[in-house]
């Protein structure tokens, strides 16, 4: 039987998360565990490894490591923590912080991904990830509140009804600016003072659209 070689980028994964700055032992050795050949297309497996985001079904992405493993480790999360996703996508992000918390709510206004996403997720045994198809700019009432909020889509503005959502002491992360160019990626966090903004990196990522997708 022949040897299958792994890619050279893989054998690097995660010295290149290092280099680039990511510290926070838990998200290194999750994204080391949840292999994202898994959530690319099958045409893009051999570039699954590489620092770069990659085109899914629906016209969307799958963001490059870097940023995933980044946006994870500003959240700061703790094993108790409730996390609301928008933007379920391929689901890698939502393996990743299956992780590092206890329950995760991601929210897909695509059915296609939504029902990838989730076969995906139950395969790896991420059995805390709750894949729903809906709208990310309107949170069911029913789905409460959240330590943690990750949106994996550009918004022009974090509405208050995203914000209203957080805990106190919660952190939301979210990538603002016009859809069309470059956003920065924005750290909320609620505090006894109100909402606490901190701007860390320029990203670039699709839109975030309101509403549940027509077709697809």
């Amino acid at each position: 039987m022949p040897i299958v070689q792994e890619p050279p980028e893989k054998m690097t994964f995660q010295l290149s998360l290092r280099r680039r700055g990511i510290s926070d032992q838990a998200v290194l050795r999750a994204m080391e565990a949840i292999p994202r050949d898994v959530f690319v297309e099958p045409a893009d497996r051999a570039y699954a490894w590489r620092d770069s985001a990659l085109g899914i079904a629906c016209g969307q992405t799958i963001s490059q490591p870097f940023v995933v493993a980044y946006m994870t480790e500003q959240l700061q999360l703790q094993k108790h923590h409730r996390v609301l996703e928008i933007g379920t996508g391929s689901g890698y992000q939502a393996a990743i912080l299956s992780r590092l918390c206890g329950h995760v709510l991601s929210i897909e206004r695509y059915r296609t991904l939504a029902d990838s996403a989730r076969a995906r997720l139950e395969k790896l045994g991420c059995n805390n990830v709750e894949v729903l198809l809906g709208d990310g700019f309107d949170i069911p009432a029913g789905a409460g509140n959240f330590d943690r909020i990750m949106v994996t889509a550009a918004m022009e503005l974090v509405p208050e009804a995203l914000t209203q959502r957080l805990e106190p002491g919660g952190i939301l992360i979210a990538p603002v600016g016009p859809h069309q160019g470059t956003q920065t990626l924005i750290r909320l966090t609620r505090t006894e003072a109100g909402l606490e903004r901190k701007a860390l990196v320029d990203v670039r990522f699709v839109p975030a659209l309101p509403g549940i997708a027509r077709e697809l």
